[in-house]
C-alpha cells in the first residue's frame, strides 16, 4: 500500500448529495490521494451511480477508490478495494475470493485488539477509534484517545488511520502520541474550501 496520509471518507450529508462529487475533486486537488465511498443508506444501484463518476475523477489524480461494504458495487465501479466493518474481519479471506482480482482491504476498528485482528486476517489497512468525540461516530462508545490510538499504530504493521474528530487544531496533540494518518469526513468535505482544508491537513502531517 502506498503510504497515504490522508484518508476521505465521504458523506453527502455533510455537505449536500449534489455537491458531493466536486467537494470531492476539491479534496482530490489539495492532496487526497484515497477516497472512501460510504453513503450506507443509497440502494446498490444508486451507490453504484454515484460510484462511476467518483472512479472516474479518482483516476484522473491517480488516486484510489474503496467503497464501504458492498463487493459488487466496488467491482461493477471498477474501485481499488473495499472498506468493511470489524464484523466481517473473518470474511476477509473469502471477500478476496469472491473479488476474483487483487483489491485492497481496509476494515474500521474501535480497539487496538480489533486493529491487530484485522491484520492477522490479511487487511491492508485500519481505521481506529474515534479519537475524539465526533457526531459521525455517536454509538461508538467512549473515545479512545489520541495515546489509545497511537498505541494501535505502534502494535500494529498495517496503516492505521485516526479517526473521529480529528481536525488540523487537534494534529500536533495526535502526532505527539504517534498517528501519523488520519481519516476524515467533515474537516474536509464540510470545509469552505476542501481543497486548501486537504492541503492544510496534508502539511501538518508532513511538518
Amino acid at each position: 500500500m502506498r503510504d497515504d496520509l490522508l484518508y476521505l471518507i465521504t458523506d453527502r450529508h455533510a455537505c449536500g448529495a449534489d455537491r458531493l462529487v466536486v467537494r470531492v475533486r476539491q479534496a482530490l486537488e489539495g492532496g487526497v490521494r484515497l477516497v472512501q465511498l460510504r453513503e450506507r443508506d443509497l440502494s446498490d444501484a444508486e451507490l453504484l451511480r454515484l460510484a462511476q463518476p467518483m472512479r472516474k475523477i479518482c483516476g484522473e489524480f491517480e488516486a484510489r477508490l474503496i467503497v464501504n461494504r458492498r463487493l459488487s458495487v466496488a467491482l461493477a465501479a471498477g474501485a481499488d478495494g473495499l472498506h468493511v466493518g470489524a464484523d466481517q474481519i473473518p470474511l476477509l479471506g473469502d471477500l478476496r475470493a469472491i473479488a476474483q482480482r487483487p483489491i485492497l482491504i481496509g476494515v474500521s476498528t474501535h480497539s487496538v485488539a480489533e486493529a491487530e485482528a484485522a491484520e492477522r486476517a490479511g487487511a491492508d489497512f485500519v481505521t481506529l477509534g474515534p479519537v475524539y468525540e465526533t457526531p459521525s461516530k455517536a454509538g461508538m462508545g467512549e473515545p479512545l484517545g489520541p495515546t489509545e490510538v497511537g498505541r494501535g499504530v505502534k502494535a500494529c504493521r498495517i496503516p492505521v488511520f485516526g479517526l473521529g474528530g480529528v481536525s488540523v487544531d487537534r494534529l500536533d496533540e495526535m502526532k505527539r502520541a504517534g498517528i501519523g494518518r488520519i481519516s476524515v469526513i467533515r474537516a474536509v468535505l464540510a470545509a469552505a474550501d476542501p481543497a486548501q482544508a486537504a492541503a492544510d491537513l496534508l502539511a501538518r502531517l508532513r511538518s
